[in-house]
């Protein structure tokens, strides 16, 4: 068998394209999950935050870990109860990963946490965010700084350590795009609040590709904006009723039904985030297999 891979939230969208790239490549692929339920191709360990247990076996051999664990923060309205999981989901799982592999003296050569694109804040209108920018001050922000402050954890154990802000995902298995081409399917494709709002975006492929190469190249370290580029939801929504050849609904969506509709929630979709791949152009040799988002939206809607 080729090097271990332990990954948490390996069943996620990024975690089963991420799996058949690996094992394509000969790579061994572990899970980290709540059930001993049967993958493929995949030995999946048990884990319990809350009885801080994690299966005997699981950490040891491991070459390379990746951190994709996290409840997904459009998955339900924002409650009091939905932000605690939402922050533990992400925090507690890897501290819990850190406390063992400190308790068991185990040294990955990499480990690789997922990360947002919302460390800048929720809506930083207008601003071209690179690595060096600074946080916002709510609540999205907060759950991706408290995030990277816990994967910190594992870097201070001595493991190189890789952490990528991560735009909108491009793909027709889940995630924002799958959401958004629904309603333009039907001929009722419409910008989203002023529509003027930035979202910077990847090919699900391409982001898979980012892990594997910060897993390998070891001049890879730090936060990295693992985009490609971005568009306003507007020319967003265009592109898609365009590529599905289906014409667009006049008006736009008001933000104020929005917010009726999702609560804070919808600061997801109303917000603007402009990221900058710094990092990416200018440290890495990264080619992307998708740079262009009509060529990306015609690969997954056709």
């Amino acid at each position: 068998m080729g090097k271990k891979v332990l990954i948490t939230g390996g069943t996620g969208l990024i975690g089963k394209r991420l799996t058949q790239l690996l094992l394509e490549r000969g790579y061994e692929v572990a899970y980290l999950s709540r059930s001993k339920k049967s993958v493929p191709s995949v030995t999946v360990f048990q884990w319990d935050i809350d009885k801080n247990y994690i299966e005997e076996g699981a950490l040891e051999n491991t070459h390379f870990l990746v951190h994709l664990a996290g409840t997904g923060v459009a998955e339900k309205r924002w409650t009091d109860e939905q932000k605690k999981s939402i922050i533990s989901s992400r925090v507690d799982t890897i501290k819990l990963v850190a406390e063992k592999l400190k308790e068991k003296n185990i040294r990955p050569a990499a480990f690789i946490s997922a990360s947002g694109s919302s460390y800048y804040g929720e809506d930083s209108g207008e601003t071209r965010n690179t690595e060096n920018s600074p946080p916002g001050n709510d609540f999205l922000s907060h759950v991706t700084i408290v995030w990277e402050k816990a994967a910190d954890a594992v870097a201070e154990l001595g493991v190189r350590t890789v952490k990528l802000r991560t735009g909108i995902i491009l793909s027709d298995e889940g995630g924002a795009l799958k959401q958004i081409a629904a309603p333009a399917k039907l001929g009722l494709g419409a910008p989203l609040g002023s529509g003027k709002q930035w979202l910077s975006w990847i090919h699900l492929d391409d982001i898979c590709n980012m892990y594997i190469q910060a897993m390998e190249n070891e001049t890879w370290h730090g936060a990295y904006n693992a985009i490609t580029g971005a568009v306003t939801n507007e020319d967003f929504t265009k592109l898609i009723c365009k590529v599905l050849d289906k014409p667009q609904w006049a008006p736009h969506v008001p933000a104020f039904a929005l917010k009726l509709a999702f609560g804070e929630m919808a600061n997801v979709v109303l917000g603007s985030s402009y990221l900058i791949n710094k990092r990416i152009k200018e440290e890495t040799d990264f080619k992307y297999q998708y740079p262009d988002l009509k060529g990306s939206l015609e690969e997954i809607l056709r």
